[in-house]
């Protein structure tokens, strides 16, 4: 009896053994695949983290590449800071502003600041030796350059782009812009992800924790710690090393907190594409998942065993398995319908966010549309404050001609003479119509058009266009060449944008051909294949090899106050028309211009 009784009892220790290292082995597995599963999750989160932070300053890298092929800019570096750049201040300022920019500012070869978008700040810019920043010195000698430091002025963190403006293979300075990461860091922290950016040294640069700015993965020697003092323009920092503990191997990074240990899934993709030597590093909260993993395979691998014993006591206890089993199947689906609701309920979050971002993206197009829509309506009603004058003297002479038929009717009357009476108030009255005519295209013309484009006879857009700028083509004494024949193919178009694109083209042949003798235009129509071609030509000076590079470029124009827009906005309009606005190779005089419209029957 008591060799029976010894051996049950190193039966249940065995038994008891087994289940512990099963249970512990099952959590271990649990624990992996979660990690996985957050590595995952982790691994598609990266991409979107890193696309907001190249995003952001892909865009903010084109403005100075666009600013050093500005002539302003060039006119300011050759006067070498001789005179103030008011102007040129202005309108680095405006720029700053739309491109929600920190700073943009323009230095000559000697390193000193000419021109800021701040220089009416009491911190301006302007003045300022930078000979000594190394975007400075790069762009400099190789045209373009990047650094992420500390502002010597406002002492705020940024990324400096710098680009190298040069006049015929000659540097004259370089143009910089300052653009804070603060919306990028904010983007981060909402997404609920530990992310932060660091050099090639290992040096946190921008972050969604903002205590870890300038720390290190890893100590820095005496070498590199100088060179990021230098580079970052931190005197004073220390780097000292993050509080990240990394697991042998298995992705995990422990990171103590207040004394309290807290594990991550840790991530990193390098960012050539942004700045060369950074790194995104991407750490995901894996406490809970991996806990709850963990226990859950647990719980499971001992319902799992107690089922087997369950189901072997029942070969001798039939009585009682029928009893347990069914506990044992009651509990498991009660586990089971409760993971069932907390997926369930889960999905439905998640559908209901990627509802939100759905509608918010929606919107957000919606709103570009908007805005394209208002810049195109106030280039109309620009269009319209230009040619004011001109409808105005067009109304004056029908006004004049009224009163004097008017007069010559009451003689009329007073005579007697009811015929010639008669025929004069015929007249008053096709004055009033030619008025009704004049102001109705002014009237069709600023009214925004429809959402929806209709089929249009070409002709009708060229006549309201010559209508809309008839005063002016008078009074300038340009002679106007209309299409040949009396055809007019059909395109489906708004008649109202099809005739902003004709008045700008119009408008700018108008404004070449100011001191032109024998100033002449010609209207041209052409139809190829399923195509229709609208040209308008000039006998003008013509375009110069550099403007017609950047005409349909914003902000460029040849023009004194010319704003840069009208091109760029014609064109958007033809695409949106499906078609395209281009510039015609030269034939050695003027400039011409063509629309390229599809042809519908």
């Amino acid at each position: 009896m008591a060799r029976l009784r010894d051996g049950r009892w190193v039966a249940v220790v065995v038994a008891l053994a087994f289940l512990a290292g099963a249970i512990a082995i099952a959590g271990r597995i649990a624990s992996g695949q979660a990690a996985d599963n957050l590595r995952e999750t982790a691994l598609a989160a990266l991409p979107l983290a890193a696309g907001t932070l190249t995003g952001e300053i892909e865009k903010q890298r084109l403005v100075p590449l666009v600013l050093a092929r500005d002539d302003a800019v060039r006119g300011a570096l050759r006067r070498a800071g001789k005179m103030k750049e008011k102007a040129l201040n202005d309108k680095l300022k405006s720029i700053a502003g739309d491109a929600s920019a920190s700073a943009i500012y323009i230095i000559d070869t000697a390193g000193i600041a000419i021109s800021a978008s701040n220089a009416d700040e009491p911190a301006s810019f302007v003045g300022i030796d930078y000979n000594f920043r190394h975007y400075f010195q790069e762009a400099m000698s190789k045209g373009a350059a990047s650094q992420y430091g500390l502002g010597t002025i406002s002492g705020r963190p940024g990324l400096y782009l710098a680009s190298r403006v040069d006049d015929g293979g000659k540097p004259l300075g370089v143009a910089v812009l300052k653009v804070e990461l603060d919306g990028v860091e904010a983007n981060w922290r909402s997404s609920g992800f530990l992310v932060f950016i660091t050099d090639e040294r290992g040096v946190v640069l921008a972050t969604s924790q903002p205590d870890w700015r300038f720390r290190a993965l890893a100590p820095l020697s005496a070498e590199d710690t100088a060179a990021a003092h230098e580079q970052l323009q931190l005197a004073d920092a220390g780097f000292e090393p993050l509080p990240i503990r990394r697991g042998a191997g298995d992705g995990l990074a422990t990171i103590d907190n207040a004394g309290k240990p807290r594990q991550f899934v840790e991530v990193v993709q390098d960012l050539p594409g942004a700045v060369p030597g950074w790194r995104l590093w991407l750490l995901t909260p894996a406490d809970a998942a991996l806990s709850s993993a963990a226990n859950t395979a647990r719980l499971t691998t001992l319902l799992g065993l107690l089922l087997m014993g369950l189901l072997a006591y029942v070969l001798t206890r039939r009585r009682r398995t029928r009893r347990l089993r069914q506990e044992a199947l009651a509990r498991m689906n009660a586990e089971l319908e409760s993971r069932v609701s907390t997926r369930t309920a889960e999905l439905t979050r998640s559908n209901t966010a990627l509802a939100g971002e759905i509608a918010e993206r929606e919107n957000a197009e919606a709103k570009v549309r908007r805005l394209r829509d208002d810049l195109a309506q106030a280039n109309r009603l620009s269009i319209l404050g230009q040619i004011a004058a001109g409808v105005a003297h067009e109304i004056n002479q029908p006004v004049a001609a009224i009163r004097t038929y008017a007069e010559n009717a009451g003689r009329f009357l007073e005579t007697g003479k009811t015929e010639p009476a008669s025929g004069n108030l015929t007249s008053i009255v096709s004055m009033t119509e030619r008025i009704g005519a004049i102001t109705g295209t002014l009237r069709t013309f600023a009214r925004r058009p429809g959402v929806a484009a209709s089929p249009l006879p070409v002709r009708e857009a060229i006549d309201g266009a010559l209508s809309l700028l008839s005063g002016r083509i008078r009074d300038s004494g340009v002679t106007i060449v209309k299409p040949r024949g009396n055809a007019s193919p059909v395109v489906l178009a708004s008649r109202i944008r099809l005739e902003q694109i004709l008045v700008n083209l119009l408008q700018n042949a108008l404004d070449a051909m100011k001191d032109q003798s024998d100033p002449r235009i010609e209207i041209q129509l052409a139809e190829h294949d399923d195509r229709v071609l609208i040209s308008v030509r000039d006998n003008g000076p013509g375009l110069g090899p550099e403007a017609a590079g950047n005409l349909f470029m914003p902000f460029q124009t040849t023009k004194e106050k010319g704003l840069g827009l009208g091109l760029v906005i014609s064109q958007e309009i033809a695409q949106e028309l499906g078609g395209t606005l281009r510039l015609d190779p030269s034939n050695g005089t003027g400039a011409s211009f063509t629309v390229d419209l599809r042809r519908i029957e």
